[in-house]
């Protein structure tokens, strides 16, 4: 992975995110090149080494040369770079673009290994550098040289993963030294490619002297290089950070869940994902829930779905939070119910294996186990199983299991008393079962039966969908169908949401309404319940006396320095950005959804902020109740802005000047229209992106002046066949001759309706 700068351009520059200014160019300090909390990092020799070829120099850097992998917000590799040993205890140095702000990220060394990293040990976001560290000892650490000793025509020997060709090694020269935004880097006449970035530039003795950060856009035969000297400063000065902190990309709630064992665990939009071998025998890995568990009797329950019916995993319950547990998970398409005494395979007992006509593989299936004081019952999409008698009370808590390489995927985790209260009941399932088996096959359906359907939508769209499965006829329609009852249960909610008295409307639950637009399994509750408790840590540190000033220095402390909060600048686009609960999630995202989050914690806190939806920028102003307001960029880490900082905000953006009108705060309504729009502009963009017919939708519903959705809208419905609905459009257009729509083009197609 490399930088493609334009004389020089990052490829971190590929959105419209704005650069922030540069970390002043570091002095040099040749004479250290470790830190106390890097004792084992290389010393350079005290007398020159003898020169090598660059035969012998590979040779002999092949064994320190790693491959450092990141992976995306969809948990798919998104870059590979290289890296290089700096000290023989696991410290690997590369460039900050290869890992990847907040991102899962690899290495792997030269014998094949792959290691997770364990933190990030130091990193400078402007010098574009990054030391991480992994769990490794024995390691063949690079000498680092004094980079102010290279001249132009030092010959020089780089060597990376260009394109993915791992350890590829080129010779070239030191052409120049240049200042890219007041920061030093060396110029060399190599022809680098993507995949060299972070790898070492060494001189012909062997040591380090840079790290590959930039290509040339002018010529393939140039590139750039960080001094290593610039290495050294962070290295004595390490500000290191835990991965668990690092990895706010799917990272999981530390306050909810508490993996053990190892394997990956991440979080998306409220389901959990698991990869990799635990370090439990049998690849066992558990995620502990650090919700209360009520007493005897209880029960938990979640659905999961495995990659490969030949793994395993599914929950875990009366675990002691070491090696003592139950376990009832499918495994090889039958059911499981295990109890764990300990670490080894001695301690792990098989109560009962069975096969169920109950149980789906390939599919998605309900697991459940009601605990009482006598026996265990676990049942699979609500068909009893297994029963067990017990001799012992029960204690502990619960959460999920998996075991070997099993990858698999959980969503709706519960745990309560009666779990049954929370599903539909038997007489409400054959009710809206019968009026599924009694829609047509095709034509328009009953508006009365939307209505009753959307009353239980997660079960309509259950039933609806198995239907579909088996009535190849019917499945188009009935696909519909769930789509359409989910919206109006959406719509129903979101304008309940935005119904009541400005002051107390909740927007973070209406931006978590549109995110369940397109995701029906968002957990609504779940999201809240994590706000309430960001605020309730936030309200913790503050004195009885707090101002509203100390509150809102809380609260930028608590979201961007304490939880990683950032604006999204290599990944601005991506739709995550647009889900608030993707957002809170990732701690990544936009303007308008980080000022969304901001805004109801300052909410939450007693203080008022508003938004302000200034032309290509959303920020923030804090009304305080005694004062001037101000106003505050979210994005930019909650960095509060003059009046003359907007107008330069909206010139960069817009092109435009800023007018009065751009500072007037958005209701609440007007700010879940602009996130909707977002989401249009998004999907217009990418040919895979849903339906737009959704938002356009909504976008009417909230603002009926919305001229240009309302013909937008109007020609998908055109083009659906949906004539009735077009001519609506139309005819409404017309009757309020609306400015900046083609009216004569709207005449047209209204006559020939």
């Amino acid at each position: 992975m490399l930088a493609n700068f334009s004389h020089a351009q990052t490829t971190a520059e590929k959105s419209a995110a704005p650069a922030t200014p540069a970390t002043p160019r570091p002095k040099s300090d040749p004479k250290s090149d470790t830190a106390p909390a890097a004792k084992s990092a290389t010393k350079p020799e005290k007398a020159a080494p003898a020169t090598k070829t660059v035969v012998e120099l590979a040779a002999d850097a092949r064994k320190s040369v790693v491959i450092v992998s990141h992976f995306g917000r969809d948990g798919k590799p998104d870059g590979v770079g290289a890296g290089f040993v700096i000290s023989a205890d696991g410290l690997i140095a590369t460039s900050l673009h290869v890992i990847g702000e907040a991102r899962p990220m690899t290495v792997q060394l030269h014998n094949g290994k792959t290691h997770d990293v364990t933190e990030v040990f130091a990193w400078d976001r402007k010098l574009d550098l990054a030391i991480v560290r992994i769990d490794a000892d024995g390691l063949s650490p690079l000498p680092l040289g004094d980079s102010d000793t290279l001249r132009p025509g030092t010959p020089v020997v780089a060597i990376g993963n260009p394109h993915g060709l791992d350890h590829s090694v080129v010779q070239g020269v030191v052409s120049a030294r240049r200042d890219f935004d007041m920061v030093e880097m060396i110029q060399v006449a190599i022809p680098v490619e993507p995949g060299n970035s972070g790898g070492p530039l060494l001189d012909m003795e062997g040591r380090v002297h840079g790290i590959l950060t930039l290509k040339s856009a002018v010529t393939a035969n140039l590139g750039f290089a960080m001094p290593v000297n610039a290495l050294k400063q962070i290295l004595r000065k390490p500000n290191t950070v835990p991965a668990s902190r690092w990895l706010t990309i799917g990272a999981l709630n530390p306050a909810e869940w508490v993996p053990q064992f190892g394997a990956r665990w991440t979080q998306k939009s409220g389901r959990i994902q698991v990869e990799g071998a635990g370090k439990g025998f049998g690849g066992r890995a558990l995620c502990v829930c650090q919700r209360e568990v009520p007493g005897l009797p209880s029960e938990v329950q979640v659905t999961v779905k495995l990659d490969d019916e030949a793994g395993a995993a599914g929950l875990a319950f009366a675990t002691d939070d070491e090696n003592r547990h139950y376990g009832f998970y499918p495994t090889g398409g039958r059911l499981r119910l295990t109890r764990f005494n300990g670490p080894n395979i001695f301690s792990w007992t098989v109560i009962q294996d069975i096969a169920s006509e109950h149980y789906h593989p390939g599919d998605w299936n309900t697991l459940k186990v009601r605990m009482e004081t006598e026996r265990i019952i676990c049942s699979v999409n609500g068909q009893k199983v297994i029963e067990m008698p017990l001799t012992e009370a029960l204690e502990g808590k619960v959460g999920l299991a998996k075991f070997r390489e099993t990858r698999a995927e959980f969503k709706g985790f519960l745990v309560g008393t009666n779990l049954a209260a929370n599903q539909p009941k038997t007489v409400e399932l054959a009710s809206l079962t019968r009026k599924i088996k009694e829609l047509p096959a095709t034509g328009a359906v009953d508006p009365a039966v939307i209505e009753e359907l959307q009353t239980r939508s997660e079960a309509s769209q259950t039933l609806l969908l198995d239907r579909a499965k088996g009535l190849e006829r019917e499945a188009e329609q009935l696909r519909k169908l769930a789509t359409r009852v989910h919206f109006e249960a959406v719509k129903r909610d979101l304008i309940k949401t935005l119904e009541g008295a400005e002051e107390k409307t909740d927007l973070f639950l209406a931006a978590l309404q549109v995110s369940r637009l397109d995701n029906p399994d968002v957990d609504t509750e779940g999201y809240r319940r994590e706000l309430e408790s960001m605020a309730a840590q936030i309200r913790a540190k503050l004195p009885a006396t707090a101002s509203e000033a100390d509150k809102l220095e809380a609260l930028r402390d608590f979201l961007f320095n304490e939880n990683g909060f950032h604006g999204s600048r290599t990944d601005y686009n991506n739709r995550a950005n647009s889900y608030i609960n993707e957002v809170l999630d990732d701690r990544e995202g936009i303007p308008i959804t980080l000022a969304i989050i901001y805004i109801e914690l300052a909410r939450r806190l007693d203080v008022t902020v508003v938004g302000i939806p200034l032309p290509g920028h959303f920020v923030v102003q804090h009304n305080p109740k005694k004062g001037q307001p101000q106003l505050i960029d979210v994005f930019e880490n909650a960095r509060v802005i003059s009046r003359q900082e907007a107008e330069v905000i909206v010139s960069a953006y817009t092109g435009r000047r800023l007018r009065e009108e751009h500072l007037q705060p958005a209701s609440k309504r007007e700010i879940i229209v602009r996130m909707l729009r977002n989401l249009l502009g998004v999907t217009s963009k990418n040919s895979d992106s849903p339906n737009p017919m959704k938002y356009l939708d909504l976008i009417v519903e909230l603002a009926p002046d919305a001229a240009l959705e309302r013909w937008s809208r109007g020609m998908i419905r055109l083009q659906q066949g949906e004539r009735a609905g077009a001519k609506s459009d139309f005819r409404w257009l017309l009757d309020h001759q609306s400015p900046g729509i083609d009216l004569e083009r709207v005449e047209e197609l209204y006559r020939r309706l």
